[in-house]
């Protein structure tokens, strides 16, 4: 997890204020789950959507987001679950969809096991947004022009697929930021080897549902 100071721009950067509703998009352990929660304050709401397609490999994911729900202060948390382009059915709409480290795994077999695609999901973020609505995309950078090619094997995927593949789906990029970027990264290694593992190169793209 990033240090504090990260954390605080990162939620400023995906305009997550007092009364939002957000959708965190797998959201793993529910670091931030529990930031958003704190952020939207009692009016609003966190959805900790876990994609049923996770669950072939981490099948704890559920129980964990609604044990978090279940902690004192977290009544504006709920723990959803339905495959990963069922999102609408299984959410409200929000004004934040919020994506950490995970949009590169649509093109992976895990996610793609059930038939979801990319396309698909966009546009599923698409319906669920209200209009002015954020779609908060951070993930491991791989190298230009490699496209989708390193999703699978290095866990990274190039910026300028993940801005032409939100885009098909009508979203505009509304900003991006490169404070979690890193030059010093090759963009030839996994994400989780331990020589560039927590400091991969990372992009952050904000898009707005027009």
């Amino acid at each position: 997890m990033y240090d504090q100071s990260k954390q605080s721009a990162l939620i400023r950067f995906a305009r997550v204020e007092a009364g939002s509703t957000v959708i965190d998009v797998y959201p793993g352990d529910g670091d931030w789950t529990r930031l958003f929660s704190e952020a939207v304050g009692p009016d609003g709401r966190v959805f900790g959507f876990v994609p049923t397609e996770i669950l072939d490999l981490k099948n704890d994911q559920v129980d964990l987001i609604r044990t978090l729900a279940n902690e004192p202060g977290r009544r504006n948390v709920e723990g959803v679950s339905a495959d990963i382009v069922a999102m609408p059915e299984a959410t409200q709409t929000a004004d934040v969809v919020w994506m950490h480290l995970f949009y590169h795994d649509l093109h992976t077999t895990l996610i793609q096991t059930r038939g979801a695609t990319a396309a698909a999901f966009n546009r599923a973020v698409f319906e669920r947004l209200r209009p002015g609505g954020f779609y908060v995309i951070v993930d491991h950078a791989a190298g230009a022009g490699t496209g989708t090619s390193d999703t699978q094997s290095l866990h990274r995927i190039d910026p300028a697929s993940v801005r032409q593949e939100v885009e098909a789906a009508g979203l505009v990029l509304d900003a991006e930021s490169t404070m979690l970027a890193n030059n010093d990264d090759r963009h030839s290694t996994k994400v989780f080897d331990p020589s560039i593992k927590g400091e991969t190169d990372r992009f952050a793209y904000r898009f707005v549902k027009p």
